[in-house]
Order: C-alpha cells, then structure tokens, then sequence
C-alpha cells in the first residue's frame, strides 16, 4: 500500500444543543471525511481538504467548542485507514448505483405506457443532471479511487444513453402527431 498523508481533525464541541455535533458531522460527511474515533476524523491530504477542514475548525470554535487539524502519517494501519475511506466512498457510489437502476426503470416504465412526451423528458433530464452533479461530488471526495467508482461511471453513462433512446422516441411522436 502506498503511504497517505492525512490531515486529521481533533475536535471537541459543547454536548448541548445537540445540533452542534450534527453540524460538524455533516460538514465532515460532505468533505468524505472518515472517523477514527469519536470527534477524530481524517481526510487524505490536499489543498481542498485542508481548506474544508480548516473552515470547519473556525466553525467549531465559534460553537465553543475547540480544535485542532493535524498532519499525519499512519505508522500502523494505513491500510484499515484507507479501507474504511473507500468504503465510505463505494457506500456513496452504491447509492447512485441504486438510483441508476431507478432512473432506467422509469425510462422503460414511460416507454411500456408510450408517455413520448417533453414533460416526461424534461423530468428525466433533470434526474439525469441531479445524478451526474451527485456523481461527480462522490468523484471529488474520491482521492483514493474506491472500487466501485467506475461502475458508478459507467452505470451513470448507461443512464444517458436510455435517456437518448427515450428522447428520439419522443421525437419521433411528436413528428408523428
């Protein structure tokens, strides 16, 4: 296993109100942070994960609470480190994966009840371009390359190319009427 830097936040915020902590928990979710232990979270390093993490820091002091974000190198378990972040990161992409799966299914439901309409394909469209901006967040937070990514792409792009199918049909309807 190649050797990752990381960058770890040590933080501590007041128990009550309890939306504080989900407050952080969120932030650190959205950057892929993953935890070490409770109020330890670590991102692979980058100039972006700092920034987040850093920004978060300023916000966890102005709660009341206190922290502080590290360098660091695993001298032992690396490779637990680096499993648990791409699993978080396939987690994310099982969920577009899901929604994929959906999204073809309702394409193929609307073409079974010939619903060529641009009301079906302007609402499809938009899934389309909610599940590439989703995609392409996982993609960001991806710096180690979990598994699953490529499917995620790829499912993604069989995604697209149902759509095409739906809309030349809908085309051809209303060339048709």
């Amino acid at each position: 296993m190649t050797a990752v830097a990381w960058l770890m936040l040590v933080y501590r915020v007041p128990g009550e109100p309890s939306r504080l902590r989900a407050t952080v928990w969120r932030r650190l979710k959205a950057a892929g942070a993953v935890y070490l232990a409770n109020s330890v979270a670590v991102l692979p390093e980058s100039a972006e994960a700092e920034r987040a993490l850093r920004k978060l820091r300023a916000e966890v002091e102005t709660m009341g609470g206190s922290g502080q974000l590290l360098r660091a190198e695993a001298l032992a378990g690396q490779d637990e480190v680096v499993a648990a972040f791409n699993a978080a990161r396939d987690s994310e992409y099982d969920e577009v994966l899901s929604r994929c799966e959906d999204f073809v299914a309702e394409i193929d439901k609307e073409t079974e009840a010939s619903k060529f309409t641009y009301a079906e394909l302007e609402e499809n469209e938009e899934d389309l371009a909610k599940l590439r901006r989703w995609l392409d967040k996982i993609r960001a937070r991806d710096a180690l390359g979990a598994p699953r990514g490529e499917e995620a792409v790829a499912a993604v792009e069989r995604c697209a190319r149902s759509l095409d199918g739906f809309a030349a049909r809908v085309y051809a309807a209303e060339a048709n009427s």
